[in-house]
């Protein structure tokens, strides 16, 4: 017999119709009634709290990971039903935030509500949970029948069922005829270790051609501890009239921690190769690699809330900045 967790958070999979538009209403336990499931599987509900996924911020990554943790310890696996439109934020931050978990933890959810017609509820959380059975350790979206690390997962779709992409990754697994099959798990390394807090003070700043210094400044009166730079190309910025890198360089003073991405979906930032980036090396920022932005944002405030916040940001935890594969 498995035990399998299913913890609900709201989104779409759990909304109803209301004079205001779809709003979260299903209970976990309610869910469960549309979902065939084997007789040897015992489904345990739970219910953490009802939100659209838009208002789930760092506050609730840190209710849901210690409801997570709490579940793995009477469970073979876990479930979560979340909004899709920041479930790759949620995925990146349990990835942190329960790295070294020797049980899996499948997200999922879904583009139309459970019951609708022609919803994809009902596959999404069917094959979460078959996937929860496999026993494969780690943090992982399922949806459209493909399952993506948690760090990897980004929504690329507004509308169409196969909403999230698996970027600068393989798949660690699909769901098909044959049932679920991981052929790329998650390595586990390392003894679990369940590190919750996080701090939100992140900052976002996508470059455009004329982005004007003094947003910077912002940034520092506003005591962000940390930015995440989506920047051209391999990791450019201009410097020229508007120059970005001193900014930059004040902020680092002021130990702000700066990591810097690429603007492109796939393949990596690298700030050695053309004068713009090497600019940036001189001003001491981090570059994130092949990051997503989704696992960027998440890893600079989880890494801010510990005590070896370097160590973990240069570090790769769970194949978040890994390019093979």
């Amino acid at each position: 017999m498995k035990r399998i967790a299913l913890l609900a958070t709201g989104g779409t999979i759990a909304c109803r119709q209301t004079p205001d538009g779809l709003t979260p209403a299903l209970r976990a336990s309610q869910m469960l009634h549309s979902v065939p499931c084997r007789a040897d599987v015992e489904i345990v509900p739970r219910d953490v709290f009802s939100m659209d996924s838009s208002n789930i911020q760092p506050e609730e990554w840190s209710i849901l990971a210690q409801a997570v943790d709490a579940a793995m310890a009477d469970s073979d696996g876990v479930v979560i039903t979340h909004g899709t439109d920041t479930m790759g934020y949620t995925a990146a931050a349990l990835s942190y935030m329960l790295h070294g978990q020797t049980k899996p933890v499948i997200l999922t959810g879904s583009q139309l509500p459970l019951g609708a017609p022609l919803s994809d509820a009902e596959t999404n959380l069917s094959c979460a949970i078959e996937a929860a059975c496999k026993g494969v350790p780690g943090t992982y979206v399922c949806f459209a029948h493909k399952l993506i690390h948690g760090t990897r997962a980004v929504k690329t779709h507004t509308m169409s069922f196969d909403a999230f992409s698996s970027v600068n990754r393989s798949l660690a697994g699909i769901v098909d005829s044959e049932g679920v099959r991981f052929m790329r798990p998650q390595k586990i390394t390392g003894p679990y270790q369940f590190r919750p807090q996080v701090d939100s003070r992140v900052f976002l700043l996508k470059l455009v051609p004329g982005t004007q210094p003094d947003v910077l400044d912002y940034v520092a009166q506003a005591d962000y501890r940390g930015l995440v730079i989506e920047a051209f190309g391999l990791g450019g910025l201009h410097y020229i009239r508007r120059n970005l890198v001193e900014k930059l360089r004040m902020l680092r003073e002021k130990g702000v921690r700066i990591l810097v991405l690429t603007q492109c979906m796939y393949e990596k930032a690298d700030l050695s190769i053309y004068e713009v980036g090497t600019q940036l090396l001189r001003t001491d920022v981090i570059s994130g690699m092949d990051l997503t932005t989704e696992a960027a944002v998440t890893k600079l405030m989880w890494a801010l809330a510990q005590e070896n916040t370097d160590e973990l940001l240069l570090s790769d935890l769970c194949g978040e900045i890994r390019q093979e594969g």
